[in-house]
């Protein structure tokens, strides 16, 4: 028995490390291919993008719909208006602002108005502009084999303007598959000198900053160590929401509503900042809302100056963590108990997600959603799989007991799940009975083998039947003897009762089925049953490799003994029997009677009928 077992231990081993390798496989390919970037998306966004707050010197002018009604379209506009919006602010050196950002495209001549601004831009270093890029349809491979957009063309700034302005960048922000911007390119490599700014560009939010640090002569915590990855972008990590960063009307700027000094020191930026004036984007904190390229910009420049960047960490790397994480969490799920594989599973998700914020806050992106998603799969795969199997198991083991009591007790049973068998034993007061073929040895010497096994299994499947039918518990068979017991291992109302009616019932089936085999055997047998009741000791009784489940004590012998001194269709019960069934059966005095190994005798009744109608 012991190879057995372990041998079956070894096959669950192996399975579980199948199983447990074939979680790591499905991690580790899905990690490193990203096949779910969406839903991956939407659950770092919850966690990385959470707001941290907005520094309070980076401004907003907006153009917004106050400022539409009072000066009309965007595109009607002299350049005045923006160079008058400069002199304003920088009226004073002491108190204007630290950078000008113009989130603006002035792609072409307009009026007078365009010198008007390239002089107020050429007049001070804090002014910031930009261009827009257009990229080629189609993608070149690069020297590391990504994929890569050429430069086809720039819009902006017209000719005399970008003569003024030496600090420009690109304003291009990048979209995810999914639409949402949460990425953009620090640097841009431009090789025609589309932009006639050398092979290397910088973006306008970088450019911002960088004019910042010039300006105040302040250092930022990145300096020029800004993680990208292989495209040259990096992940934004937002600080703020759309609406967070404080916007003020140009109007009201220009109208003197809004004191200049208010800027002292800031980061300014001018850009678009109405509905329907195409420069609003998806963001992954925004939710419903969109987010004006201006605040996007915003939010960039606040990320160079806190440090707050990260790349994707090398996918490779992350997801054999993952894979070796999610295949012992699975050998746990298989191997332990459930408080136990919840709590790792808890642990395994949890974990997962500080990790990922901390390597986010320290330069390093990972995926979130494939290790929890596996090991919550794995987790109630593995669950079920043990309820289905203790089922299975409890199931063959009522089928078992059925065996041994009445069928009915074991499904009440099974459903209220509350029977538990005390090893070792335990006293309870029952009723046993004893039932043995009168005449089996001299029927079987004259007989087949065969005819024999016939006639006992007939007469053995009768006293199961009426054991059962009055809810008895079927202890052993020995020979063609039968023990029984009521009121173990299950409390039974009414035991004493019962265990009469079992006895009459098996002396009357024996007399129905007599007949049967005279006739066909030329042999009839009999019953003698005994029963008795009081205390017992009923449980587990053996060693540990061969147990059995039963009774023993003196009531048990006493039964076994007033068995044993019943003639062929007599019911022997003990005086302590009568006495708790008196009026309700119908009894012989047989008188006292010697039985053996007690040195005194006891009253004995046979058993003739019952005075009332048996309801099991």
């Amino acid at each position: 028995m012991k190879k057995e077992k372990t041998t079956e231990s070894k096959g669950s081993i192996i399975k579980h490390l199948f199983e447990s390798l074939l979680v790591f496989l499905v991690i580790f390919l899905m990690a490193k291919n990203n096949k779910l970037s969406s839903f991956d998306y939407i659950l770092k966004d919850a966690l990385y993008q959470k707001p941290r707050g907005v520094q309070s010197n980076i401004k907003i002018i907006a153009i917004d719909e106050k400022t539409l009604d009072r000066l009309g379209r965007i595109d009607t506009w002299s350049r005045q208006t923006y160079a008058d919006l400069i002199n304003t602010l920088n009226v004073d050196d002491k108190t204007r602002p630290a950078v000008i950002g113009f989130d603006i495209i002035f792609a072409s001549d307009v009026d007078e108005g365009d010198q008007a601004l390239s002089d107020a831009v050429a007049a001070t270093d804090n002014v910031v502009t930009g261009y827009q890029y257009k990229y080629e349809d189609r993608y070149t491979i690069g020297e590391g084999g990504q994929k890569i957009l050429q430069i086809e063309s720039v819009a902006g700034p017209y000719a005399s303007l970008s003569k003024a302005s030496p600090y420009k960048g690109y304003f291009n922000i990048s979209q995810d598959s999914d639409g949402i911007v949460r990425r953009f390119k620090v640097h841009e490599s431009d090789p025609k000198e589309v932009a006639g700014a050398g092979t290397v560009t910088s973006s306008f939010s970088y450019q911002v900053y960088d004019r910042y640090l010039n300006v105040t002569g302040k250092t930022a915590d990145l300096a020029d160590n800004i993680p990208t990855d292989k495209y040259g972008r990096t992940l934004i990590n937002y600080s703020g929401k759309p609406g967070d960063y404080e916007a003020v009307s140009l109007v009201d700027v220009l109208d003197g509503n809004i004191d200049p000094r208010a800027f002292t020191g800031s980061i300014v930026l001018v850009g678009a900042y109405a509905p329907g004036m195409q420069d609003s984007f998806n963001v992954p904190n925004g939710g419903s809302a969109q987010m004006y390229g201006v605040e996007v910009h915003a939010n960039i420049i606040q990320a160079l100056l806190q440090g707050r960047f990260a790349v994707n960490a090398n996918p490779n790397t992350t997801s054999l963590i993952f894979a070796f994480v999610g295949m012992f969490a699975h050998l746990i799920f298989r191997r332990r108990k459930v408080w136990l594989s919840t709590v790792v599973l808890v642990l395994v998700i949890g974990g997962q997600m500080f990790a990922g914020v901390y390597f986010n806050n320290h330069g390093q992106s990972m995926s979130l959603i494939y290790l929890p998603i596996v090991v919550i799969i794995s987790y109630i795969y593995s669950i079920a799989l043990r309820y289905v199997t203790e089922r299975r198991k409890r199931k063959k083991v009522l089928n078992a007991f059925k065996k041994y009591v009445a069928p009915e007790i074991v499904e009440e049973l099974a459903k209220k799940g509350e029977f538990k068998i005390k090893l070792g034993g335990e006293n309870r007061d029952i009723a046993v009975l004893f039932v043995d073929i009168r005449g089996f040895t001299t029927m079987s010497e004259k007989l087949e083998p065969e005819q024999v096994v016939d006639i006992l299994n007939r007469y053995l499947a009768l006293t199961t039947k009426s054991i059962f039918d009055n809810k008895g518990t079927l202890d052993k068979f020995v020979g063609d003897a039968t023990m029984a017991v009521f009121n173990s291992p299950f409390d039974l109302e009414d035991y004493e009762y019962k265990a009469v009616c079992a006895a009459l019932d098996i002396v009357a089936g024996g007399e129905a089925i007599k007949e049967e085999f005279e006739e066909k055997y030329g042999q009839s047998v009999g019953f003698g049953v005994g029963v008795n009741c009081g205390p017992a000791v009923v449980g587990n009784v053996g060693c540990d490799f061969r147990m059995d489940f039963t009774a023993i004590g003196d009531t048990v012998n006493t039964a076994a003994r007033l068995e044993a001194n019943a003639k062929r269709g007599q019911v022997y019960i003990s005086e302590e029997m009568y006495r708790r069934l008196e009026g309700r059966i119908e009894v012989e005095e047989v008188g006292i009677i010697p039985l053996k190994g007690k040195s005194n005798g006891i009253f004995v009744y046979n058993v003739t009928g019952l005075k009332e109608t048996k309801n099991t």
